[in-house]
Parts: C-alpha cells; structure tokens; sequence
C-alpha cells in the first residue's frame, strides 16, 4: 500500500533554520502574546443588528417659498464649524404611527407645530454604530407650517433655518435625502 502524499513523513518537509547577520545577536524566542480564544474554522462573528424606525420631514412655511432644515456641526470637521442641514426626523415611539411621529418630531427639533400634506417616501439605509449594524427605516412627509417660532432643540439639534424652496436640495448635506427631494416634484403644500 503506498502512502498517500504527505501522510507520512516522506512528504514533511526540514524546517530549515534562518540564517541570522553576523552583526546580530543570537536568536531568542520572544514570549507570545495571551491569544483570545479562537472561533471554530469557518464561523463569523457578526456585529447586532438593530432596526430603527424613524418619521419626519419638509416643513413648508406658510408663504409656500420656504423650507425648514435642521442643522448639526459636523463632528468631523477639524474646524467644528461645518453644518450638516438634514430634514427633522426623529424615533417612533411606542404606539405612535409614522405620521404622528415625524409631527411629534419636527414640533421638538425646530419648534414649528406642522401639518402633513402628503407622503414624501421612504428612506433606508445601513450604518454602524457602537459595535452595532443598524439598519434605519425613515418615513418623510411634506408639512404645511402652522404655528410656532423657531428654536433649535438643545440636546440634539445645533441650528434650525428656513431657505428658499429653490435651494433645499443644495443644501442637504445626505444624497438619500437630496434624491428624495428632488424627485418629489413640485413642493407646494
């Protein structure tokens, strides 16, 4: 019977020793370092995932020239004075539909109380965050304005700004977002 190759040790090659310069010591082992302990061949350690749903939108005002955007400093701006401008949006809560959440969440980001007029469309996106891969889910809704005065929410929203309606989409800092609204047509409310 004749060995298949490798099975014995014919088939093992001689470790051959590295030859060191002469100007060098002599070689010693360097302790290994503590190893976490390995995962079985061929499994994958996947990050959680996590599904956010959120809702919110385009305020109009009530001229019907001007849209509201929030603004946040871009934490990756060296000078930290770079604004991102988005549209409000924010978490659905617990017992909430979609539409009461995004009113709910333009009333806290800008201090506008809104109206929806119509469904804008449906955003979805991955991201990682926290060791965690989310994938958000944003309801967006065109808004009539209907009362309110403008104020930037403290704790999540740097500035709050009405721009010409002609301009939204160049200042839109998220290319989901500016292809939502450029397709949206018309922004009359």
């Amino acid at each position: 019977m004749i060995p298949a190759p490798g099975a014995g040790s014919e088939g093992i090659k001689k470790k051959r020793k590295r030859k060191r310069p002469a100007n060098r010591g002599p070689q010693t082992q360097t302790p290994q370092p503590a190893h976490k302990p390995k995962q079985p061949a061929g499994k994958r350690v996947y990050s959680k995932r996590v599904d956010e749903v959120s809702a919110g939108g385009l305020v109009i005002d009530s001229s019907g020239t001007q849209g509201l955007l929030i603004g946040r400093i871009d934490h990756k701006d060296a000078s930290g004075k770079r604004i991102l401008w988005s549209l409000p949006k924010g978490h659905i809560e617990a017992g909430e539909t979609p539409e009461q959440a995004a009113i709910r969440e333009v009333a806290e980001e800008t201090g506008i109380t809104s109206a929806i007029s119509r469904p804008l469309g449906v955003i979805d996106f991955w991201f990682m965050a926290g060791g965690k891969r989310i994938h958000k889910t944003v309801h967006h809704y065109l808004f009539s304005e209907v009362s309110g005065e403008l104020m930037a929410q403290v704790s999540e929203v740097d500035e709050v700004s009405w721009f010409p309606l002609s301009e939204i989409v160049e200042h839109l800092a998220y290319p989901d977002e500016k292809k939502l609204i450029a397709r949206s047509g018309e922004l009359k409310i």
